[in-house]
C-alpha cells in the first residue's frame, strides 16, 4: 500500500479500525453498559466522516491499481450512506434500551456494514465489489436476528442469510463468466473488452450479476426476503435496512453498468427497465392489502427501488443524477417515517398495526401532521419534495426515449398512493376509539419534525443538491 493508496481509503480505514477498537472496548469494558456511549460515538464518527468526504475531496483518484475509485459519484453516495446510518443509530437507541435490545455489538455491526457499503460504491474491480458486498451483507444477517429470544427475528435472519447466499452465488457465477471472457476483473479492462466486441458468455455474466445485485436492492422478482425480514427484524434494524443499504446497492449497480459495461447500454437498459416495472407494480399492488406498517414499508421500499431503477434504465447522466437525487430524498422520507413507527406503542408494548392509528390526529395533531407530510411526499403528491424526486426520474426516462416507461411509472405511483393515503385516512377519519400512543424521545421527535420540514421546504434546497448530483453523474457517465 502506497501513501497515495492509504490517503484514498483513509475514511474507510478509520471506520473499520474504530469498529475493531469498539469491539475490544465492548468485550473488555463492560459489554452492554457501553452501548449508549458507543452508539453516540459511532453516529458522531459517521457524521464527521460524511463532512470529511463531502468537503475534503475533489476530482477523481484511484487506489490499488484501479480496484478502488474515489470520485464525486462515490462521495455523493458515501455522504448519503453515512448520514442515514448515523440518523438510524440515534433513532433506535432509546427503543433498543427500552426493549432490552441494547447490545454493544449493534453499533459495531452497523459500522462494519457501512464500511462495506463505502467499499461497494467505490469498487472498480469485481473482487473489490464482492468484498464490499459481503462485508455489508454478513453484518446485516446478524443484526436481522438481533432479538435472539424472538422466533420472528431468528426466522428473519435465517431467511435473509439463505436467500442472500443464493444471490451471492448468482453474483459470483456471473462475475466468473465476465472474468473468463474479459480476462480481467478490473472494470476498465472489462469495458475495453466490451468496446471491442461482446461475447455471448459475457452477456450471460452480466445478467447473472444484475440478478444478484437486484436481490440486494429488493427489486422484483428478487424481493421475496424483504417483507418477512422487515417484519421480523427489530424496528431500528428495519429502519437501517430501508435506508443506507439501498443507497449502496443501487449505487453499486450504477457503478457496474456504467464503468464496466458502459459500451453496451442497450443490453443492460432492457434488464433494468424490466426490473423497474416489476418492482414498481409489485410494490404498489402488494402493499394494498398489508395491515402491518413494517410490511407495508417493505413493499413501499420495493416500489421505490423500482422508481430509482427507472433513472438507471435511462442510461444517461441525467438518469444517474435523477437516481442520486431520488435516493437522497427517499432516505430522508424513510428516516422520518421510521422515527414515528419506532414511537408507536399501546400499554407499553410496541405495535405496528395500521388499524391502531385510528383518530391519532385527535390526540397528537402535530405528529399526525408531520406523518401526513411524509406520507404525501412518499406518494409523490405536489408540492412536497417526493413529487420532485419522481419528476426528475420521469424527465430522465422521457429524455432517453423511454416514454412508455415514464407512463408505467406514473400508473404505478397512482396505485401506490392509495396505501399512503389510507394511513392518513386512519389518522384523521378512522373509527373513534383508543388510538396508539406515541412515546418519543427527543432525538426521534427532532428527526420526525426535521424530516417533515425538509419535505415541505426541501424544494428550495433542491437547487443546491441538484448540481452536486449532476457533477456526480457526469463523473460516472462519460
Amino acid at each position: 500500500m502506497t501513501s497515495a493508496d492509504f490517503s484514498t481509503v483513509l475514511p474507510e480505514m478509520v471506520l473499520a479500525i474504530s469498529a475493531m477498537l469498539g469491539l475490544m472496548a465492548g468485550v473488555y469494558g463492560g459489554k452492554d453498559r457501553l452501548t449508549p456511549v458507543m452508539t453516540w460515538v459511532f453516529a458522531g464518527l459517521m457524521l464527521f466522516l460524511a463532512l470529511w468526504i463531502g468537503f475534503g475531496g475533489s476530482g477523481a483518484r484511484t487506489a490499488f491499481g484501479g480496484m478502488f475509485i474515489e470520485d464525486p459519484f462515490s462521495r455523493f453516495a458515501k455522504v448519503t450512506i453515512l448520514a442515514s446510518a448515523a440518523a438510524v443509530l440515534l433513532l433506535g437507541q432509546e427503543y433498543m434500551q427500552r426493549r432490552d435490545l441494547g447490545r454493544f455489538e449493534f453499533p459495531i455491526l452497523v459500522a462494519l456494514s457501512v464500511t462495506g457499503m463505502m467499499m461497494m460504491v467505490s469498487a472498480g474491480d469485481l473482487i473489490a465489489l464482492y468484498m464490499g458486498l459481503e462485508l455489508q451483507s454478513l453484518a446485516l444477517y446478524v443484526v436481522a436476528s438481533l432479538r435472539r429470544d424472538s422466533v420472528k427475528s431468528t426466522e428473519a435472519g435465517m431467511k435473509y442469510f439463505v436467500l442472500g447466499a443464493l444471490s451471492s452465488g448468482l453474483l459470483l457465477y456471473g462475475a466468473s463468466l465476465v472474468y473468463g471472457f474479459a480476462g480481467t476483473t478490473l472494470f476498465s479492462g472489462i469495458l475495453a473488452t466490451v468496446n471491442e466486441g461482446v461475447p455471448l458468455g459475457l452477456l450471460f455474466g452480466l445478467v447473472f450479476m444484475l440478478s444478484g445485485l437486484a436481490f440486494k436492492v429488493s427489486a422484483a422478482p428478487f424481493h421475496m426476503w424483504t417483507p418477512d425480514v422487515y417484519e421480523g427484524s427489530p424496528t431500528p434494524v428495519t429502519a437501517f435496512f430501508s435506508t443506507a443499504p439501498k443507497v449502496a446497492a443501487i449505487a453499486l449497480i450504477a457503478r457496474t453498468v456504467h464503468d464496466a459495461f458502459g459500451g453496451i447500454p442497450m443490453d443492460w437498459r432492457q434488464v433494468l427497465a424490466a426490473l423497474a416495472v416489476a418492482s414498481m407494480f409489485l410494490g404498489s399492488v402488494a402493499a394494498i392489502g398489508q395491515r402491518d406498517i413494517k410490511r407495508l414499508m417493505a413493499y413501499s421500499s420495493i416500489g421505490h427501488m423500482g422508481y430509482a431503477l427507472v433513472g438507471l434504465a435511462a442510461g444517461t447522466a441525467a438518469g444517474v443524477q435523477a437516481m442520486l437525487l431520488y435516493m437522497a430524498i427517499y432516505v430522508t422520507m424513510n428516516v422520518g417515517t421510521f422515527a414515528f413507527i419506532l414511537s408507536m406503542e399501546k400499554d407499553g408494548r410496541p405495535v405496528t398495526s395500521i388499524d391502531s392509528l385510528n383518530m391519532f390526529a385527535k390526540r397528537e395533531p402535530l405528529k399526525a401532521l408531520a406523518v401526513l407530510v411524509l406520507m404525501f411526499s412518499l406518494a409523490g403528491v405536489p408540492p412536497f419534495i417526493g413529487f420532485f424526486a419522481k419528476f426528475y426520474i420521469l424527465k430522465a426516462a422521457v429524455s432517453a426515449g423511454m416514454a412508455w416507461l415514464a407512463v408505467l411509472t406514473v400508473l404505478a405511483a397512482v396505485i401506490g398512493a392509495y396505501y399512503y393515503m389510507r394511513i392518513v385516512y386512519y389518522m384523521y377519519f378512522g373509527k373513534d376509539g383508543d388510538p396508539v400512543e406515541s412515546r418519543m424521545g427527543g432525538v426521534q421527535w427532532t428527526m420526525l419534525m426535521a424530516a417533515a420540514a425538509i419535505n415541505v421546504l426541501g424544494v428550495i434546497n433542491m437547487f443546491g443538491l441538484e448540481p452536486l448530483a449532476a457533477v456526480a453523474a457526469e463523473t460516472l457517465v462519460r
